[in-house]
């Protein structure tokens, strides 16, 4: 069973029992939370696909840690102009772990 559920703008497939790196999330490490924007789930039943999210379902997850990603470094250049200008950034993020697929 997967489904794709939406957090942080961004769109997921998961699966039960997957980890992934998501958005901040206002929750602490160890907590359990429940993401109710889903786009879809699919399984050996079929597949059932909301308008524009599924009523009444929900993916359940356990958030493991929280943490900040690689620095990316922006570089702006303009060749004989005598400009540059760099900056990084490091964006934070949550680690969650699937637990379980509601499909409603």
């Amino acid at each position: 069973m997967y489904a794709v559920i939406m957090t942080g703008g961004k769109q997921y497939r998961v699966t039960p029992g997957q980890k992934l790196k998501i958005e901040t999330l206002p929750a602490e490490a160890g907590s359990t939370v429940k993401i109710d924007k889903v786009l879809m789930v699919g399984g050996d039943e079929g597949v059932k696909v909301g308008a524009p999210y599924l009523a009444g379902g929900t993916v359940s997850a356990e958030v493991l840690s929280h943490g900040r990603g690689d620095k990316i470094r922006i570089v702006k250049f303009r060749r004989r102009k005598h400009y540059r200008k760099t900056q990084g950034h490091r964006q934070n993020y949550t680690e969650i772990q699937i637990t379980g697929i509601n499909a409603g």
